[in-house]
């Protein structure tokens, strides 16, 4: 009989469970038999999850870790993988330390122990080298955090991405920042552009300038910097300010973004909004209480989960619920990766892992971030349906304000 994997979260130590939708992805066929054997004989499946539960990044590790085991607590709830059995899916969690040689290694180890699937890993660096060990090991691997765009160029067809890379959020950012300049009136001439020197600000910058190119926007200045040695950017302000820019795009990390918003707050140049593509800051509590001003107005277009989403709010609520804190983008992209393989798992009816590489290939999966339809991963395993959402800062707090499917508040343009 077909049927669809139900949404469950479970609460806490009390196994409280409340329904949410169904997902969206297409009816799983209930077989018994895979090519090890009968499915039924399988009662425990493993999964591994791979994050930097130490170290600088570890707030955000923790809360993936968090989210994975909420995710498989909710497959486990709804009655666990019906095709094989009721087999419960059993999580492994793993330590990186934001080191790719200790993720490489411990997505070996995994893999060893008995993981048929692995999801993380919130550094691209570290899932660089997990993709090359599920490529070599034939084990399906679901980025949950990982932009760097060169990871899913290797020709690997073990391993998916679900969030946007930086070229398609820079692309992606500089539409959505023409579509609302011409929608306010006020179309755009000219945007600054600061990004940090590596891999991932120059992707971010380059996509940003393609759609830059196309809507007859010029980029000038173009300044790029190292995000570990600056520690003023007044000068760099100072430059943008006599550029006459309209705009200021920024694709940098905290720190370095945070010294651009304090630098503004000194030289006051004339702009008409500071914006943020891919940026990690801007979005950021943290931020509001840090930036000069608040950061009151400052713009964000990123991948973020989707607050006017009935079930992602739920997914919110019993994480604040559960571990005490609000629930990060991170940690619902990894509630999502592990969804992926859940129903991929549904799906094959199998554990073997050729089966279980097509099943997430063919996922529709309805991601609880915000996206522009279900998952569809194209032939580098990239999923084409991960979008941004454009954030703002108003009155104290970050808004969803672009596009209107998916906005709380109204765009402030200027800003």
């Amino acid at each position: 009989m077909n049927r669809k994997l139900s949404r469950w979260v479970v609460a806490g130590a009390a196994a409280l469970a409340m329904t949410l939708s169904a997902c969206s992805g297409s009816a799983f066929n209930s077989t018994t038999e895979t090519a090890g054997g009968s499915a039924s004989a399988a009662s425990e499946i493993m999964i591994g999850a791979l994050h930097p539960l130490t170290g600088s990044n570890a707030a955000d590790g923790q809360q993936m870790a968090n989210a994975a085991k909420l995710a498989v607590d909710a497959v486990n709830a709804a009655g666990g993988i019906s095709s094989m059995g009721g087999a419960k899916l059993a999580l492994t969690s793993a330590d990186t330390q934001g080191s790719p040689e200790v993720g490489q290694s411990e997505a070996t180890r995994l893999i060893e122990e008995g993981a048929v699937a692995l999801v993380g890993t919130f550094q691209s660096g570290t899932s660089a080298n997990v993709a090359s060990v599920a490529e070599r090991n034939q084990v399906p691997f679901v980025m949950d955090v990982s932009a760097l765009d060169e990871i899913l160029a290797q020709g690997y067809t073990y391993s998916f991405r679900l969030q946007p890379n930086a070229s398609l959020m820079g692309t992606q950012g500089a539409q959505a920042l023409d579509a609302m300049a011409k929608a306010s009136g006020t179309p755009l001439t000219k945007v600054a552009f600061m990004y940090e020197q590596g891999n991932f600000g120059g992707a971010a910058y380059a996509g940003f300038k393609e759609a830059a190119d196309a809507a007859g926007i010029a980029l000038d200045p173009v300044i790029s910097y190292d995000p570990a040695a600056v520690s003023d950017m007044t000068t760099q302000i100072q430059q943008v300010a006599a550029s006459g820019a309209d705009v200021l795009a920024v694709a940098g990390y905290y720190r370095d973004s945070l010294l651009i918003s304090q630098a503004i707050d000194i030289v006051k140049p004339n702009l008409k909004a500071v914006y943020g593509v891919a940026n990690g800051a801007y979005d950021q509590a943290s931020f509001i209480k840090d930036a000069p001003n608040g950061g009151e107005g400052y713009f964000d277009a990123n991948y973020h989960w989707d607050v006017t989403n009935p079930d992602s709010k739920a997914l919110a609520d019993l994480y604040e619920k559960t571990y005490g804190q609000p629930i990060r983008t991170s940690a619902v992209l990894t509630y999502d990766a592990v969804w992926v393989i859940a129903e991929a798992l549904e799906a094959s009816g199998s554990t073997e892992s050729a089966a279980l590489r097509s099943a997430i290939a063919a996922s529709t999966y309805q991601p609880l971030v915000v996206s522009n339809g279900p998952v569809s991963f194209d032939t580098t395993g990239q999923n084409t349906n991960a979008a941004i959402v454009v954030m703002q800062i108003q009155d104290g707090a970050v808004r969803q304000v672009y596009p209107d499917a998916v906005a709380e508040a109204p765009v402030r343009f200027p800003a």
